[in-house]
């Protein structure tokens, strides 16, 4: 049984486990972005997940990916208290750092990552990453969010398993690509994918620094779709 994986660009992914309410978005950047193959309107999905409420992940085009698909969004406390306030979106699941939230796909338990997190000026809570474990077809996902290299990833992977990590690799905000080929040695999964480079020409133009030592690699570009069989 596969995941189909469809990287959105920047820190973007559409995942679909091929089941009833089995598709997950996560920090879609589709608005702004020069890199971004889809628009917002071709997204289908039952739920939107953002890792923190920078607007690069934590947008207005995220916010109506979620609308018109009528789906249940996942964050922080914070960040699903402004969607609820202000942007009028009630269907949320909020969570913090050691927490989880059941879907109908398995479950999104949320971890730390070293980061800020506001938006527009307004704090939006700790910046988070995501494991996702997608029961119906035995695959989990760790996506890192926007976050420095720690050393617990090494317990993300130890106790989440992950098949498929999701390293932002871009430098100056996040890790570089070779701190991230050291957080992918702590974690340990089968795949790491380096993410959140290139958008801007601020951020590293290329991961060719991406060698973690005994992981397998994939790098995806914006629009690309992987069916991850495990």
């Amino acid at each position: 049984m596969t995941l189909t994986i469809t990287y959105l660009g920047h820190s973007g992914f559409l995942f679909d486990d091929g089941h009833d309410r089995g598709r997950l978005c996560v920090d879609p950047f589709l608005t702004g972005n020069p890199n971004a193959q889809h628009r917002p309107e071709d997204i289908r999905c039952d739920y939107v997940a953002f890792t923190h409420g920078h607007a690069d992940h934590f947008n207005p085009a995220g916010w109506s990916i979620a609308r018109d698909n009528d789906a249940t969004c996942i964050g922080n406390f914070e960040v699903c208290e402004y969607l609820d306030n202000e942007v009028g979106l009630e269907d949320n699941l909020a969570g913090n750092p050691g927490g989880n939230v059941e879907t109908d796909f398995g479950y999104v338990a949320f971890t730390q990552a070293h980061h800020s997190s506001s938006y527009e000026g307004r704090y939006l809570g700790v910046a988070c990453g995501f494991v996702i474990h997608f029961e119906r077809v035995g695959v989990t996902v760790y996506h890192a969010g926007d976050t420095a290299l720690f050393s617990d990833m090494k317990l993300i992977g130890d106790m989440g398993h992950p098949d498929v990590a999701l390293l932002p690799a871009g430098g100056r905000f996040t890790m570089s690509a070779k701190l991230a080929s050291k957080a992918a040695e702590l974690i340990r999964p089968k795949v790491a994918v380096p993410i959140h480079w290139a958008t801007f020409p601020i951020l590293a133009q290329d991961v060719d620094d991406f060698r973690p030592s005994g992981v397998e690699t994939k790098v995806m570009q914006p629009g690309e779709v992987w069916a991850y069989g495990g």
